[in-house]
């Protein structure tokens, strides 16, 4: 029973590979992507209703995560064909995120994401992206997605650099840390 929010992460690992096997936007691709995103929901709900939370669970959500959101890129890039203005923007949150990743490894000495409120957001948001495109012209969506993602980035790097202890599970620099204690961030 521990196991299984952590078999859980690492299927939406093999679910995200398979997504690169298969005709982008196709049916099977839809039951694949849809299969990542209610993984994504399930791990850590299960996780935190069986009280089987653990840092390799949460490490495990992370590296999936990462790995659904570089699979997604590679499988969309070709399609939206992104401006260079985004794309410029998108290689931006990307090194504040490199940046927090390595000031936690320095630290803490230790891979680490944090499963904030905002980045919960943003994952949400560049899930239902490939949704969105048929309802809104792709630049609006990336723009969107691209401001909630430079907020959580930023977010997540002031966390790391002000931390004195390193939380996975940190909800925001504005709600207390897991023991309940509120970090002086200042």
């Amino acid at each position: 029973m521990k196991a299984i929010p952590n078999i859980i992460s690492v299927g939406r690992i093999v679910l995200s590979i398979a997504l690169l096997k298969v005709e982008p936007l196709s049916g099977v691709f839809w039951i694949l992507y849809i299969g990542c995103g209610l993984s994504d929901m399930a791990d850590g709900y299960i996780a935190r209703k069986t009280s089987n939370t653990s840092e390799l669970g949460a490490k495990l959500d992370s590296i999936a995560d990462f790995v659904m959101i570089v699979v997604a890129v590679i499988i969309f890039y070709p399609l939206v064909k992104p401006n260079y203005l985004i794309l410029f923007w998108v290689l931006g949150i990307a090194a504040v995120r490199l940046l927090a990743v390595l000031i936690a490894y320095i630290k803490f000495s230790t891979f680490a994401m944090l499963h904030t409120y905002a980045n919960k957001l943003t994952g949400l948001l560049l899930f239902i992206f490939p949704f969105g495109m048929t309802i809104l012209p792709v630049n609006i969506i990336m723009g969107i997605v691209c401001l909630v993602a430079t907020i959580s980035a930023l977010e997540e790097f002031v966390i790391q650099v002000r931390s004195k202890n390193l939380d996975l599970n940190r909800k925001s620099i504005y709600v207390p840390n897991n023991e309940g204690q509120t970090e002086n961030l200042n």
